[in-house]
């Protein structure tokens, strides 16, 4: 088993390596979450398109299908029934709305389960989480050094130490 850049589990990484290794991830997890917002919008966009799409067979049905349909139904009532040619007119107009009523709830509640969507708002979410996490991350303590002799300090022995050598 190995860590994501190849490492061994278990053997003792460079910082640099640790740094890197985070920024790869990070830059995945940024990657992942724009992939993910873009397949929640893709899914609300197709829900509005079904929406849509009902909304205009319904109004394409009215308009198109009434008058062939009123008057076909409408004689077939009258052959059928013997009734009075007016009130099969009505019966027919009131199937033609009925359906047009369906049509519309499909509408409904295709066009509610699009506004209820919350994709986009929530990777938006999950994305301000992981930067305010990252802004809050402090690096962990590092075991303390003895202290190294400043520059200064020695300089004078390194003088010596060449002037000896010379002579």
């Amino acid at each position: 088993m190995s860590a994501p850049d190849g490492s061994p589990v278990g053997a003792e990484r460079s910082i640099g390596q640790l740094f890197a290794s985070a920024t790869t991830e990070m830059s995945a997890l940024v990657h992942d979450e724009i992939a993910l917002a873009k397949a929640q919008l893709k899914q609300d966009v197709k829900r509005g398109a079904t929406s849509g799409g009902a909304f205009s067979a319904a109004g394409m049905l009215l308009l198109f299908s009434l008058p062939m349909l009123n008057f076909a139904l409408a004689y077939g009532i009258r052959t059928w029934t013997g009734w009075n040619l007016a009130i099969c007119f009505l019966l027919s107009f009131a199937a033609n709305v009925l359906v047009a009523v369906v049509l519309t709830l499909i509408g409904v509640v295709f066009a509610k389960k699009a506004k209820k969507s919350q994709g986009p708002q929530k990777v938006a979410a999950s994305m301000k989480e992981t930067a305010g996490v990252l802004q809050n991350a402090k690096p962990h303590p590092r075991p303390e050094r003895p202290e190294l002799p400043a520059l200064e300090a020695r300089v004078p022995e390194a003088i010596e130490a060449v002037g000896r050598s010379t002579s």
